[in-house]
């Protein structure tokens, strides 16, 4: 073993080409699976064991075991048939089993000859006449040859083109002898591992890679050993280490003060026809105190469907407004930023606030007037959808973005806007809005670098929204329920959903559906929007549907957000199945905003999976969306939840939020003790994880 000093390189520097069979062909081949360095080999985990140390009898083999055998071989005879074919019966005198292979060479035939003995490794299947193995895995023993009985589960790894199993465990053995070397640094002090119960590096990699014959399969499969937690946990911490070194970074930034007497925000709150609630008032003074600090304001205001999150912004907004700079806003959707527009300016406008609009539908003459209002200082506040980004956009003297329903942009976005505002000034203060609850300990990791404020109660008068599901079968009769209500004066939402995510195909479905009901319901008026219409083809239909003239909208999902009619009262929901918790409980947030009692109908199609009886039954027996959240992350998954398919930063390598979730109290724990007694380890910690990743916000 070779003492580790300075002069030892150390595994994140070492080419996966050192290794003996690594060529250039099969180190591209590698790099494609993420592996570049040794230090990658040795963090590229197994996904599942097998137990190859007991060897079974042939005569105790029964079909679907994995198993280790051996006998000797009887004979071997190539097969002609729809393909050619080598068969290899060998027995143990308890049984007798085929060994089947459809791609041989003349080699193999010769080398498996009757009378000699072989190791084979494979799935048990019923054949024609004996139980078979379809190219399994073996090894031809030699005269008096006897083989040792396995010391350690058989690792099995994510494959590619070109790199196989047998590659894997051969290239890993060599990179375990470097890892024995010290060339791998422990980067959790001993205090640290010991407070939390942690092995040591070395020992836990030696673990995942070659754990003992004897541990409970069990447990390596459901990611509970020590030492996969121990991985675990140090990549859960780098991640949250990243977000927290991001924060500390963006305060050192100075920020415009946002200091206003509350004069805009008054007249706003008095010609509202309702008084907000004590949980707005409270997120509400934490927002004014955050921008009146010389720190860039990083606050997520997380509140159910229906609690006024939005009412926060306009107060937030006009507050850098009054104090002489702007407003940006961001939506995800063309339709719920047209929804803000409307809002916002009926709200201000009044007050003398110019409010812009900024799409990627708007014409090149009407983008222009409308950049040029920003460039000017002529326009207060910008509501826009992506099209904010472009270089194109130049604010006059930006204090305040708004992002809302975060969740649908990644993080690489919200800080490039955030990158629109920086001046002499500094950075402006970001409020980020979310109606997607997220669990305390999830938010914990995955938004450390924010503030966090929660609108946990809904305004006075709202009815609860009683939820049904019932089979298509009983299309008909929703069809008359739908019918008998819009006569008695409510209005309805028709929603269609698909499993392909694809805009041309739900358009499809949804005007598959809108003339399915106008024939059926001849006497109601009856509309549809859907992603595929452009801005000024779907702002008429939802305006008449907002002012009466249409009983019935047809929509897709892309009403999910944002869309505000008190007097619609009932929703239907088609296959809900195919959707997760959180967005059909966002569908069903359109209904039940007026003092009318709502209702939603979830008609599925066919028999449902035990999942999605968990799902719906969630959605019938609740309405808090913050259990809501919880049973989604549970049934699906963070990635869902969260958005972070597309922020890049959440893309974790062996750490998984939902089953790992009871280590995020520690992780945060641990972070602070990192930060405060060993903060040299900071940077090399997220630079194992995350590497250039961590770059993201400038950290």
């Amino acid at each position: 073993m070779v003492a580790r000093d300075s002069t030892t390189p150390q595994a994140g520097s070492i080419p996966v080409t050192v290794l003996k069979g690594v060529g250039k062909k099969m180190a591209e081949r590698l790099d494609r699976l993420g592996v570049s360095t040794v230090r990658d080999l040795l963090f590229y985990l197994p996904v599942r064991y097998q137990n190859r140390a007991r060897l079974v009898a042939l005569g105790a083999l029964r079909p679907g075991m994995m198993v280790s055998v051996q006998g000797e071989v009887l004979h071997t005879e190539v097969k002609f048939g729809r393909r050619r074919m080598l068969l290899s019966t060998i027995s143990d005198g308890t049984g007798q089993l085929v060994l089947r292979f459809f791609h041989f060479g003349a080699a193999q035939k010769s080398a498996l000859a009757r009378g000699v003995q072989v190791r084979c490794f494979g799935e048990v299947r019923a054949g024609a006449n004996f139980l078979e193995m379809i190219h399994p895995e073996y090894h031809l023993l030699q005269p008096g040859e006897v083989l040792a009985e396995e010391q350690h589960l058989t690792p099995l790894y994510r494959v590619g083109e070109g790199v196989h199993q047998l590659t894997l465990r051969s290239l890993m053995a060599q990179a375990l002898g470097y890892l024995r070397d010290g060339v791998l640094n422990d980067l959790l002090p001993g205090t640290i591992r010991r407070r939390f119960g942690l092995p040591p590096l070395t020992e836990a990699l030696a673990s995942v890679h070659r754990p003992p014959a004897d541990t409970p399969l069990d447990l390596l499969d459901g990611f509970r050993h020590p030492a996969q937690r121990r991985l675990v946990f140090e990549e859960l911490l780098a991640h949250h280490l990243s977000l927290r070194k991001l924060r500390t970074a963006l305060r050192q930034h100075p920020a415009p003060l946002l200091k206003s007497d509350g004069r805009l925000a008054g007249q706003f709150l008095e010609q509202l026809p309702f008084p907000i609630t004590a949980a707005q008032r409270r997120v509400w003074k934490e927002i004014r105190q955050d921008l009146q600090s010389p720190s860039p304001m990083q606050r997520l205001v997380q509140g159910d469907v229906g609690s006024g999150k939005t009412i926060v912004a306009v107060l937030a907004a006009l507050q850098a407004v009054e104090a002489g700079f702007q407003a940006a806003v961001m939506a995800p959707t063309e339709l719920l930023a047209g929804q803000h527009v409307t809002n916002f300016r009926r709200w201000l406008a009044p007050m003398g606030v110019e409010v812009a609009w900024l799409s990627g539908q708007l014409k090149a003459a009407e983008k222009k007037a409308m950049q040029h209002a920003l460039s000017s200082g002529q326009a207060h506040l910008v509501v826009g959808t992506h099209a904010l980004f472009q270089e194109q956009v130049i604010f006059s003297q930006l204090g305040l973005v708004i992002v809302d329903e975060q969740h649908r942009f990644g993080v690489h976005q919200r800080l490039a806007l955030r990158e629109k505002g920086r001046s002499q000034g500094g950075y402006p203060h970001q409020l980020i809005m979310t109606a997607t609850p997220i669990p305390r300990t999830l938010a914990m990791t995955a938004y450390a670098d924010l503030d966090v404020s929660v609108i946990d109660e809904l305004p006075p008068g709202r009815a609860p929204v009683s939820t049904v599901a019932l089979p298509d079968s009983r299309r008909d009769e929703v069809i008359e329920r739908v019918g008998a209500a819009c006569r008695a004066g409510r209005q309805a939402y028709w929603v269609c959903t698909l499993i392909e995510e694809s805009e041309v195909l739900a358009a499809q479905a949804a005007g598959e559906s809108a003339a399915l009901l106008s024939e059926k319901l001849p006497d109601l008026a009856i509309g549809l929007v859907h992603g595929r219409m452009k801005p000024q083809e779907r702002a008429p239909v939802m305006d008449a549907f907002k002012r009466g003239e249409i009983d019935l909208l047809v929509a897709t999902t892309v009403i999910e957000v944002g869309v505000d009619v008190p007097n619609a009262s009932l929703m239907i929901i088609e296959n809900p199945e195919r959707l997760g918790l959180a967005q059909l409980h966002q569908l069903r947030g359109r209904v039940g905003r007026g003092s009318r009692e709502s209702s939603c109908v979830l008609m599925y199609h066919g028999a449902l999976s035990e999942a999605a009886h968990q799902r719906l039954a969630v959605l019938r027996e609740s309405g808090d969306g913050f259990l809501i959240a919880q049973k989604d992350l549970q049934l699906r998954g963070p990635g869902d939840v969260l958005g972070t398919r597309q922020t890049g930063l959440l893309q974790f390598r062996i750490a998984d939020l939902q089953r790992d979730q009871d280590l995020l109290p520690d992780i945060a724990k641990a972070a602070s003790l990192l930060l405060e007694q060993y903060p040299r380890q900071v940077m090399p910690l997220v630079e194992r994880w995350i590497g250039e990743r961590s770059q993201y916000g400038g950290v």
